[in-house]
Parts: C-alpha cells; structure tokens; sequence
C-alpha cells in the first residue's frame, strides 16, 4: 500500500449516525478501518461488526481493528444473510466507491496512469476482471457500459477504437488509446471509461441496489443508514430509494435525516482532494 487510505466525512459521519455506548455498528465497506476507528474513537463501547469484500483489506482490519467481527464478503450478500438471520444494528454505514490503496498500489489495475494488468477487481478471487471485459465484450455491450455506467458521450467511438485494437493487455495501453484519439480535456480522457469498467466488473450498481433494498431493514428502532457515494449514478440511486421510503409521513417506516447531501468542508478538500465528490445522505428508522 503506497499511502494510507483517507477515510472520507469523518466528522460529520460521526456526528449525523451518533453510535451510543452499546449500539451495534456495521461498516459494509470497512476497507483499512478508517471510519471504523473513528467511531470508536468517539464511542468505544461499540459492538463491531466490519465487512469488506477485498482480502487485503480483511487482513489489515484483523491488525488494526480489535475485538471485531471482520467478514470477508461483498455487502450485497451479506445483506441477504443478515436479512435471513433477522440481524439488526443501530448504526449501518456504507461507503461505495473504490479505495486510494485500490487506486495507488499499481498491481490492482485500477489506475491509468500505473502501467499493471487490467484487473480492477475489488475481490481477487472472482473470475471477472478488466481484461475479459475489454477483450472479450462486443461492440455493442462496450457501448452501453461506457454510455451508462461512465455517462461517456462519445461510447460508441470509445468501444470501436477497443474493439479494433484489441487484444489490450495493460492499463497504460488502453489508457493511451483513448487519449491518443481523443480532444484535449482537463481530466484524462480515459478517466469515464476506466470507471465503466470497474462499475462492470464489481458490480458495484447491482451490489447499491442491494444494499438500498435490504439495508433499511437491518436497521433496529431509531437506527441510522449512511451511505456515501463518489458519483452522480450512485447518488441517484441512494438519493431516489430515500426519497420513496423516508418521507416521514404516518405510515412510513422511516426518515431520511438529510435533505440535502452532506459534502466535505473546504479544510477536508484542502488536505484530501480525493473527497471532492463525496456525498453522504442518511436514513433512519423510525422508533416504534
């Protein structure tokens, strides 16, 4: 790991779930444990329940983080089995996106501008990885990762320049392609479709979906779900399933507890500008 993860809105995740002493919390995404350590920095007397579905990951939380249940799983079924097993917790937190130690450890494949294997996958045990979908993906499926997973306008010349290259072995191949056929942007031209394919190869919209269907209902009485999201298809999501169930009325289950989304403060950007996208929204179920 080149450099230490940064966990995102800690002082605001911490204030907006309030763990109390006793309170069970699940981090679905607990990574290097950042936010994790920090809710216990506040509220030792935590029951910790620490999931992640990266086996780096895994072995580090088991170092760094003590006297908690680490569970090396993807959220989405974990939710089920929590769900079958009628699990709750008071505080619920997800942070979706990928990591800096995903980004800046060159061998993972994520970055574009680290020369390594196109792999992106978060779990290195599934067989899916950036080199079967570059290679070995038609045409007409490139286009719509690109075009709905990477909001990518020009989706279709991406996916024919691909296909008429292929087979593309590294990073900093595909990485050039596309910047060698594209017009000058301030951000790296490939940056869209890099994000495609990591969304495609983890996953990462249908385990949301999941975790926006089964997450509230892991919640006990008066228990809090955050969830922080890094880009506008997956704010949309969490910000639409929030709005259907926490609109606080009579018959409704639940609250959503920010109406607009928490965003990190000029001094967090300041000496973190990986959190510039960040977005926290949270939900609460309503005591009974």
């Amino acid at each position: 790991m080149n450099r230490p993860h940064i966990p995102v809105l800690v002082s605001e995740i911490v204030s907006t779930l309030d763990p109390q002493a006793g309170d069970r919390y699940l981090d679905l995404t607990a990574g290097y444990g950042g936010h994790a350590l920090a809710m216990l920095k506040h509220q030792p007397d935590l029951d910790v329940t620490l999931v992640d579905r990266d086996d780096r990951a895994v072995k580090h939380l088991s170092q760094s983080v003590k006297d908690a249940r680490i569970i090396h799983q993807d959220f989405a079924n974990f939710c089920k089995q929590a769900i079958s097993q009628e699990a709750v917790y008071d505080v619920v937190l997800a942070d979706i996106g990928v990591s800096s130690p995903h980004v800046d450890n060159a061998d993972r494949g994520f970055s574009f501008n680290k020369r390594a294997d196109l792999d992106m996958r978060m779990d290195t045990s599934q067989q899916l990885t950036a080199h079967e979908v570059v290679n070995s993906y038609s045409e007409d499926r490139l286009v719509q990762i690109f075009r709905v997973y990477g909001e990518e306008r020009q989706a279709t010349r991406y996916a024919k320049l691909i296909v008429n290259s292929r087979p593309l072995q590294t990073t900093t191949e595909l990485a050039e392609l596309i910047s060698n056929n594209s017009r000058y942007s301030k951000t790296h031209p490939a940056t869209k479709i890099f994000q495609a394919i990591r969304i495609e190869v983890n996953d990462e919209l249908g385990q949301l979906k999941t975790l926006l269907e089964l997450g509230p209902r892991l919640l006990s009485n008066g228990g809090r779900l955050g969830i922080i999201s890094f880009h506008s298809l997956e704010d949309r999501l969490v910000k639409q399933r929030f709005l259907v169930i926490g609109q606080d009325t009579l018959d409704s289950d639940y609250r959503t507890l920010t109406k607009k989304p928490i965003v990190p403060s000029p001094n967090e950007l300041a000496f973190n500008p990986r959190a510039r996208s960040a977005k926290l929204r949270v939900l609460q179920r309503k005591q009974k």
